[in-house]
């Protein structure tokens, strides 16, 4: 079906996220049914009890392994047999649904409609655009066999959708009153080849949206690509917490075969990479050239479209874990958390039964009047787990609320209110006071959250004005907003240079949209050329 896949790959995968044996991930004996986990832990020593607090291994301390035992014990995913593959379990596909839910309202009210693609396309539809299909190629998979029988002619599983689409653009575009055609489809999308294959970052199969619109004129198709891209900014920033820098791609970085490209680029302060976030483009006219995508104008003179396409994956959900996760595990930020308060009673052997079933009752009473105030709140009323295990539990899960209901808070009508971000100690509440307090709770800790993680976000950013301060800012793990001359080999030597024993060389992540001024005169920081622009450079993903 595919090419083989490349011996390095798989042997560097084994060792992330053994696909076919994922209890080798943890090598914790199998729990009996319905205890926590016991046994011995990774190292072979003596696990931790119940009690214990966050991840085997610390952020800072590894911080591969951290992402690799966090997306494992916070269960978002599942290893899977294919390699490069991975199960997206509930958790995890809940949080890509609240980024779908809110990003698909909003384009609904530009005039964007849903259709779906199939996902086979012809080896000349997707070799009919040089360029494109060269910025794919190495990662395009083929079927070449059905049943026992060769095909006649391989078949393409689409790296993305351009080819598959514009053929019947070509079909159903033929007066200026089809115009402007917004069309967006939510699916899978397969890329193959390469050898680090990470969890939501870098898989063969990923999630995501492509938006494919068609315009009659250039200053329609400018100003939805800046609507798209200040969508996707809206994303990170207002529901996911994760800053970002918006810019356009220069030439060498831009999407393969468009006019131009913009892009939301994130930040990874513990490894010092940024990471491109959702990418939104100008194809031009290039593709109604190739396709034969034109239309009738108003004055009876035919013309071409002019397109563009946008996307946004799975990886945002990456970006999210890797920028807020603690050593206690996922830190969710309050607007997409599948469940935004946890409740758990705190009974003691002392209790009388009817005291208990009272303490339960209490819990759901209240799990009930949150849900009806729009909380997502969920119980946790299990016997069989005591209180500390539960926190754990939802910690690693990363639950923004945790509320603890006692014997002494039923005496006094109150509960304890436990923040996961740690920026407060443990809040009293009155019972009629938590339909109030929750949401402003849920709130502060969301405002809380972004503004922590833009602090450290712009901390990370120096500027630099010779070599000699580029690579020192690098070496500190930061991005650099340097004096750029926009050349496209330039930038590959300045790869060459930057690349060390240790680390990948600096490529450009964006020009930024928000510039410094640029004094007149200035010199390009690589070249010694007139510099056109303050461009942003990092190592990255």
């Amino acid at each position: 079906m595919a090419p083989g896949v490349d011996e390095e790959a798989a042997a560097i995968e084994n060792k992330e996220l053994p696909p076919s044996k994922p209890e080798a991930v943890k090598k914790v004996k199998p729990p009996k049914k319905d205890k926590p986990p016991q046994g011995k832990g990774e190292k072979g020593g003596a696990m931790k009890k119940e009690t214990k607090l966050g991840l085997a291994v610390s952020k800072s301390e590894d911080f591969h392994e951290w992402y690799r035992l966090l997306v494992l014990e916070a269960e978002l995913i599942s290893t899977y047999s294919v390699s490069g593959c991975y199960v997206l379990r509930p958790w995890a596909y809940q949080l890509w649904e609240a980024i779908q839910t809110w990003f698909d309202g909003e384009i609904k009210k530009l005039g964007v409609k849903n259709a779906y693609f199939p996902m086979f396309l012809t080896k000349a539809a997707l070799e009919k655009e040089k360029d494109h299909v060269e910025g794919f190629a190495a990662e395009v998979a083929w079927v070449t066999k059905a049943g026992s029988s060769e095909l006649e002619e391989p078949i393409a599983i689409r790296p993305t959708s351009e080819t598959i689409i514009y053929p019947l653009y070509s079909q159903w575009i033929r007066s200026h009153r089809d115009l402007p055609l917004k069309l967006n489809q939510w699916t899978n999308c397969v890329r193959w080849e390469f050898k680090d294959p990470r969890p939501f970052l870098r898989t063969r199969e990923f999630l995501w949206q492509e938006g494919h619109t068609a315009f009659a004129t250039k200053p329609e198709a400018d100003r939805e690509v800046r609507q798209i891209l200040d969508l996707y900014a809206m994303i990170y920033q207002d529901l996911l917490a994760v800053p970002v820098t918006k810019g356009l791609k220069t030439e060498a970085e831009k999407f393969a075969g468009g006019l131009y490209t913009t892009t939301v680029e994130g930040f990874i302060p513990d490894t010092g990479r940024g990471i491109q976030a959702g990418t939104s483009h100008c194809l031009g006219q290039k593709f109604s050239k190739m396709f034969d995508i034109g239309f009738e104008a108003v004055d009876q003179q035919r013309q071409l479209c002019w397109q563009n396409s946008w996307g946004l994956s799975t990886r945002s959900l990456g970006i999210m874990i890797m920028v807020h996760g603690d050593d206690k595990g996922l830190r969710l930020p309050p607007r997409v958390a599948p469940t935004q308060i946890v409740i758990i009673n705190i009974p003691n052997a002392k209790l009388s039964e009817e005291a208990r079933t009272a303490m339960a009752s209490k819990c759901s009473e209240l799990e009930a009047l949150l849900r009806q105030a729009g909380v997502r709140a969920e119980c946790d009323l299990r016997e069989n787990y005591s209180p500390p295990w539960k926190y754990n539990h939802w910690e690693v899960k990363g639950v923004p609320l945790r509320m603890e209901i006692g014997p002494r808070d039923m005496e006094n009508g109150t509960v304890m209110l436990a923040r996961r971000d740690g920026k407060a100690p443990k809040e009293p509440v009155k019972f009629d006071q938590l339909l109030l307090r929750v949401p402003q709770l849920l709130e502060e800790i969301q405002n809380s959250m972004y503004t922590s993680a833009r602090t450290e976000y712009d901390s990370c950013i120096e500027r630099a004005t010779t070599l000699d301060e580029f690579k020192a800012a690098l070496d500190r793990k930061h991005m650099v907003l340097a004096p750029w001359c926009n050349g496209l080999k330039q930038e590959d030597d300045l790869g060459k240079a930057t690349k060390t024993a240790e680390a990948m060389g600096a490529k450009s992540l964006c020009i930024p949209f928000e510039q410094p001024e640029l004094a007149e005169g200035t010199m390009c920081f690589y070249t010694g050329e007139l510099a056109q622009n303050w461009t942003l450079f990092g190592r990255s993903y």
